[in-house]
């Protein structure tokens, strides 16, 4: 006799280890979401490349050239698009992620299947999107210099990390609370509006400690996005300019290492507490879609 299977209640898994049980699954949404993205479009994946170019020739103009920051900072270029691509890739995850859910309604009221997929598939969308920006400061930072060691390599990484699970948590968190309130949305893009500014992706973090006093600097330093941006200039920009030998020498945020792993723990915490919310809200999401 074959061993039997225990009862669970209906329409509850086991969250995200779901999701990395079905691999498969999410493959066909991440294709399906590329495929209906682009229907109709003659560009196609090039998108990818254009709306960033016009973003960062947008704020090269305004910022580098007309308030003249592209003088007070060394290579403002690549500063900025540097800090441009985790903005971006950190605003498409968490919106993606957040409509979702929504936008998958027929498939969540048709049949049963983790709802964790589509907040996943919704970032590694993003991913796809954020790796031919990556590829363009690649070859814009080599050109300028680029020699990096293994801890500036590694500063990138993690960044991504924090960027990633940050967009995540944040997606589950309010991809949940969405289905039920569509205000959601529009909190979304408010965040994602003031992220661009509260993080030194425009400026340099010297100008923010010269305005700030010393405690609300420390909370400014607090934020995830703005340790993941720092990582990335760390990456990217730092060793493709002269560095600490550049007269005058060019500094890292006061603890950079240390913001960074509390920008960790932050959004491995809002991961947890994301998916915490979106498992006890799934219940309802066929009914209220």
């Amino acid at each position: 006799m074959s061993a039997e299977v225990p009862l669970t209640t209906p329409g509850y898994g086991r969250g995200l280890l779901d999701v990395f049980n079905r691999r498969y699954l999410l493959k066909l949404i991440v294709r399906k979401e590329l495929r209906v993205r682009y229907r109709g479009s003659v560009l196609g994946m090039a998108w990818s490349y254009v709306k960033p170019a016009v973003q960062f020739l947008v704020y090269f103009v305004a910022l580098g050239l007309f308030m003249r920051l592209s003088g007070q900072i060394e290579d403002y270029a690549i500063y900025l698009f540097s800090g441009i691509v985790v903005i971006n890739f950190f605003s498409e995850g968490f919106g993606n992620a957040t409509r979702s859910v929504v936008w998958n309604a027929p498939l969540v009221r048709k049949i049963y299947l983790p709802r964790e997929l589509f907040p996943v598939a919704s970032l590694w969308v993003s991913a796809v999107h954020f790796f031919p920006q990556l590829v363009v400061l690649l070859i814009g930072t080599l050109i300028a210099g680029w020699r990096p060691g293994p801890t500036e390599l590694f500063a990138g990484v993690v960044g991504f990390l924090i960027v990633a699970m940050l967009s995540l948590g944040l997606g589950l968190l309010f991809g949940a609370v969405n289905v039920l309130y569509r205000d959601a949305e529009n909190f979304v893009d408010l965040i994602a509006m003031v992220a661009t500014w509260a993080s030194p992706v425009l400026y340099q973090w010297e100008m923010v400690e010269k305005v700030l006093p010393g405690w609300l600097f420390t909370v400014y330093q607090l934020n995830p996005l703005t340790a993941a941006v720092e990582l990335f200039h760390y990456c990217f920009w730092f060793p493709a300019t002269a560095g600490a030998s550049a007269s005058p020498p060019i500094l890292m945020p006061p603890n950079m290492w240390l913001f960074a792993g509390i920008a960790v723990l932050v959004s491995l915490g809002t991961v947890v507490v994301g998916q915490t919310v979106f498992r006890r809200l799934e219940g309802r999401f066929a009914q209220e879609l």
